[in-house]
């Protein structure tokens, strides 16, 4: 079983009086990119294609990654970022 690690954050700048918006931001870890090789003057990568958390989330064990053992900051960061209006309908958003 393949476990992802998501973190959605809330960006509430942008709120008005007349809708409530907010930002989603979707964080997956893909490949790992560490040179394992780099010791010796070399270039080598294991072939870890995404990142698997070790542990629960909130542990020093989620940043570890489970395939490769590697920190997931070497891991290749891919964010989707998607704007949300609540309670708005066209007219209220100034559209014909």
């Amino acid at each position: 079983m393949k476990k992802r690690q998501v973190v959605v954050k809330r960006d509430e700048s942008s709120k008005n009086a007349t809708n409530s918006s907010f930002t989603v931001r979707n964080v997956r870890y893909g490949e790992c990119q560490k040179n394992h090789a780099a010791g010796v003057g070399g270039y080598a990568v294991d072939g870890c294609r995404e990142f698997m958390a070790s542990g629960e989330e909130g542990t020093n064990a989620a940043l570890s990654c489970a395939a490769c053992g590697c920190h997931r900051n070497f891991h290749r960061r891919e964010v989707e970022t998607e704007a949300v209006c609540e309670g708005s309908s066209p007219s209220s958003l100034g559209r014909t």
